[in-house]
């Protein structure tokens, strides 16, 4: 019996867990929502199909990165490599659920990569249809 109710408890923790990610994940989405309002008045949403766009086509910055599958990888559920060799933890949030859920930390890779892949910084826009391509893979 009381293996019954420990694990009843440990699955309430895990279904909660993953509630606290989800509402963090749309969390992010809407600051980037609001971000791309100011940045375009005429904004009306992210779009996955753009996301998978900026994953798979991306080009204007280093020849080293013309995308983000040079170090990632096309297939956004396994792990990447960077070019120093470190391996990169998946893309896809089904397979890393904790990816997008920390803004700080969400920031500084887009600030890093977007450089590095599109020669700039990306949009709030750019971000968000990124976001929302991986959190469907």
């Amino acid at each position: 019996m009381k293996t019954s109710f420990f694990h009843l408890i440990w699955m309430a923790g895990l279904l909660l867990s993953q509630f606290v990610i989800a509402s963090d994940h749309s969390d992010i989405l809407d600051k980037y929502s609001k971000l791309a309002l100011l940045e375009n008045p005429t904004f009306t949403g992210f779009s996955s199909q753009r996301g998978q766009n900026i994953f798979y086509e991306a080009t204007g910055g280093k020849p080293s990165t013309p995308n983000c599958t040079s170090c990632h990888g096309k297939d956004s559920t396994k792990p990447g490599k960077a070019r120093t060799g470190k391996t990169i933890k998946p893309m896809a949030s089904s397979v890393n659920p904790s990816r997008y859920t920390d803004i700080k930390k969400t920031e500084k890779w887009f600030r890093r990569n977007c450089k590095s892949v599109l020669g700039r910084t990306c949009t709030a826009q750019e971000k968000g249809d990124f976001i929302t391509y991986m959190l469907n893979q």
